[in-house]
């Protein structure tokens, strides 16, 4: 295992992520998508969660392929490597979108679904082959804390992809293209950036990571309790997150609530995913093993620092005032002080950032205006350690079984595909407000793996 602090093993860090952070933009599209296309094609709510059910449907078939690979011929990224894997995770997410070309042109609803199923099957395998990667990069103690970091630049792709994306989409092209065909150029773009960045890690000399001396087959993942309440934990949280993601230009739409056109409530997306972001640079500190001291004074800077890049990228786009987000400016402090009571400890951490969003939920279902909008905006905030700590805490201890524990983890961000749906099947019979419910009980799970769950009994 490569040293930690090697000048390969930076630089390899530095080019992952900014994998993560592009295949971040890329998702947080998707919330941009839905509220378009269910005007253009004239589609319910359920119809268009449909995309969150191709995009994330897609991990699912991706990881169970996967898995079943591994169980029948062993391991593939062990035979092929974790670099090989990445190149192909990026030139079959480039396929996807640039399948967008004819969906476009075509004007075919289900046709853009197919584009989306091949993005995710693309991304599917750069999760299985990133994730574990930037893990295995350094010592164990600090996986938890250099995946926050990579996730913390992912949420740094989804902060800023609702604002260009929602200027592009809802405004740019929405005037010089027909319906659907706003999308084109901007998925063009990000095709060519997707085949750019598949060149640079193709000649990048990165640490290579092979199983050359035996293979193992069959599902010896499974036997670690660890992994398989992980994998639940896992779908419950990518649900709730991309089904609260979804909904959130509606919510904002109501008049009950801030009553938003789409174009105005597309920048406030950011707030939400622009909170994971803040909160997961603080995470890659809070579990890193700086001093004590050292540690909540950079974590206090970089709080202020990352929060002032999410509002001033707001404030350029929609004008906002300070005094007009103080609401969401109490949330930050009170996931400064939870990080304080998580005592840098993933499983204490991760239940206690689970309770929050179920008060947070409470508010935003029950209340009105000011307070429910940011509550809702604000559950970015504490979403922010979750996957990392997850993810982390499920594979520790896999050995030769990493990879395949991996996969099945990834096979689970299905979760994503499910919830949305469920979640838009209840708005179309009780309203976009009581419908979030419905990711309410994913977050009582997540206390609990926190707590308990993650232990390898």
């Amino acid at each position: 295992m490569p040293d930690s602090t090697s000048k390969s093993s930076r630089y390899s860090l530095v080019l992952l992520t900014s994998l993560f952070f592009m295949w971040g933009f890329i998702t947080v599209l998707n919330d941009i998508l839905i509220p378009h296309l269910k005007a253009v094609f004239e589609l319910t709510y359920l119809e268009a969660m449909l995309v969150q059910f191709a995009f994330f449907g897609a991990y699912f078939i991706g990881g169970l392929l996967y898995f079943l690979i591994s169980m029948i011929s062993g391991d593939p990224i062990s035979k092929i490597g974790y670099k090989n894997g990445i190149i192909i995770g990026l030139l079959m997410s480039a396929l996807g979108t640039i399948l967008f070309y004819p969906a476009a042109h075509f004007q075919f609803y289900g046709f853009f679904l197919a584009a989306l199923f091949v993005l995710g099957l693309g991304f599917a395998m750069l999760q299985i082959a990133a994730n574990p990667y930037v893990a295995i990069l350094g010592p164990e103690a600090s996986a938890s804390s250099r995946l926050n970091l990579s996730q913390g630049f992912n949420s740094f792709g989804t902060t800023i992809g609702p604002i260009l994306g929602g200027f592009f989409i809802f405004e740019y092209f929405k005037n010089t293209a027909n319906g659907a065909d706003s999308v084109v150029v901007p998925y063009m773009v990000l095709t060519a950036m997707l085949l750019l960045l598949a060149i640079a890690i193709k000649g990048a000399n990165l640490p290579r990571f092979v199983n050359v001396t035996h293979t193992i087959k069959g599902a010896g993942a499974l036997k670690f309790r660890q992994l398989r309440l992980g994998a639940i934990a896992i779908f419950l949280y990518v649900g709730a997150e991309v089904a609260i993601g979804s909904f959130l230009i509606s919510y904002l739409g109501l008049e009950k609530i801030a009553g938003f056109t789409e174009a105005d409530a597309s920048p406030f997306v950011s707030f939400y995913w622009g909170g994971a972001m803040i909160g997961r640079f603080l995470g890659a500190i809070s579990l890193s093993a700086i001093d004590k001291k050292k540690k909540y004074t950079s974590m206090l800077f970089v709080s202020v620092l990352a929060f002032s890049i999410v509002y001033l990228a707001i404030y350029l786009k929609t004008g906002i005032s300070f005094e007009q987000i103080f609401p969401y400016i109490v949330f930050l402090l009170l996931n400064y002080f939870a990080f304080i009571i998580g005592r840098s400890m993933p499983g204490r951490t991760l239940s206690i950032f689970a309770l929050a969003p179920i008060a947070l939920l409470l508010v935003g279902i029950f209340g009105s205006h000011l307070w429910a909008m940011w509550a809702i905006l604000g559950i970015g905030i504490f979403n922010s350690i979750m996957w990392s700590n997850i993810f982390t805490m499920a594979i520790k201890g896999l050995g030769d079984f990493t990879s395949q524990g991996s996969s099945i983890l990834v096979m689970f961000i299905v979760g994503g595909a499910i919830l949305p749906p469920i979640q838009g099947a209840v708005a179309d019979l009780v309203g976009v407000q009581l419908s979030f419910f419905v990711p309410m009980l994913s977050y009582i799970y997540l206390a609990y793996y926190g707590w308990r769950g993650h232990l390898a009994k």
